[in-house]
């Protein structure tokens, strides 16, 4: 009950207690039990006035909620083909430049043995 344990509740229960004594302790729970079914009556009541505005516009709530759906999955797929296509380039140039960088760094690396020569290493 509202991510409260059992420990936790006593000890409230207890602090209730000896704040307001054992006296007001009844009359303060059927105020809160009052005060909560007023609250529920009340969200209640407002959600039967939405459903009822609802209804009598000439909406249907299934066939809204079908049609965000429908607009979701177009939105997905939209998504995911830009997403597949700019992986795709993505990789191509990668790959591109990958290719030039290996090209010249063999480049490189075939200039520096020309002009060190074979180093024989000492033992």
């Amino acid at each position: 009950m509202f991510g409260i344990g059992g420990g936790e509740l006593v000890f409230i229960m207890f602090i209730v207690l000896m704040l307001f004594g054992s006296d007001k302790v009844p009359e303060m729970a059927r105020t809160m039990g009052k005060a909560m079914a007023q609250l529920k009556n009340a969200t209640n009541d407002i959600k039967s006035e939405i459903q009822k505005g609802v209804e009598a516009n000439g909406l249907d709530t299934k066939s809204l909620s079908e049609l965000t759906g429908d607009i979701n999955s177009h939105i997905n797929k939209v998504k995911e083909d830009l997403m597949g296509d700019s992986v795709a380039q993505a990789n191509k140039v990668k790959t591109d430049l990958l290719g030039d960088s290996v090209v010249q760094a063999n480049k490189v690396k075939e200039d520096i043995e020309d002009i060190t020569g074979p180093v024989k290493r000492q033992k």
